[in-house]
């Protein structure tokens, strides 16, 4: 079989022997490259969402979940299989750790809390974001008392999507080095 890309979706050619196309029985012997014929099969991946549904879904998690806490929206987003390869050591890696980060991490410590994706893009099932999560430090965040000041967490993350949830999550985060720069104010 071989693939070919083709204007965002990939195109597989299988090569049949005539035999099969005819219903005529061939000995396996006497079946040979000339007596064969290409098929051409047009597939998207394969839950059938394209780059810009798969997009959409992390723009509707930015917004409905980190954004406005929404937890049937976070219900309805994530796979029961899915896993945060980007969790911190020690934390669950599942989607209860996920919410956790946003519900009982962040949300208490940032008042206004607001999510700007700067830029998308989508391969296959994977669509990479960086954004800014933006907020005013008015509660408590991880140990560090409210400032009152505004900042700002530069994140890259990378989301696989697969039949329009999440499955998969890998990420990096300048939130140690916002942390570091509340400790010395």
């Amino acid at each position: 079989m071989q693939r070919r890309a083709f204007m965002g979706h990939f195109t597989t050619f299988l090569v049949v022997p005539n035999c099969l196309m005819t219903g005529k029985a061939v000995a396996a012997s006497k079946i040979s490259p000339p007596n064969t014929q290409n098929i051409n099969i047009n597939y998207l991946p394969s839950d059938h969402m394209d780059n810009h549904a798969r997009k959409e879904v992390v723009k509707r998690f930015n917004k409905e979940v980190i954004e406005e806490g929404n937890r049937a929206s976070f219900e309805a987003l994530m796979d029961t299989r899915f896993i945060n390869h980007s969790a911190p050591r020690g934390t669950a890696n599942d989607a209860e750790g996920m919410w956790n980060t946003f519900q009982h991490i962040l949300r208490p410590a940032l008042s206004d809390l607001q999510v700007q994706i700067h830029d998308q893009l989508c391969e296959g099932e994977k669509v990479t974001t960086r954004k800014s999560i933006t907020g005013k430090h008015t509660g408590s965040l991880l140990g560090i008392a409210a400032t009152g000041k505004s900042i700002s967490i530069d994140v890259i993350d990378i989301v696989h999507v697969q039949n329009g949830r999440y499955l998969e999550h890998w990420g990096i985060n300048t939130l140690s080095a916002v942390l570091a720069q509340l400790r010395t104010d």
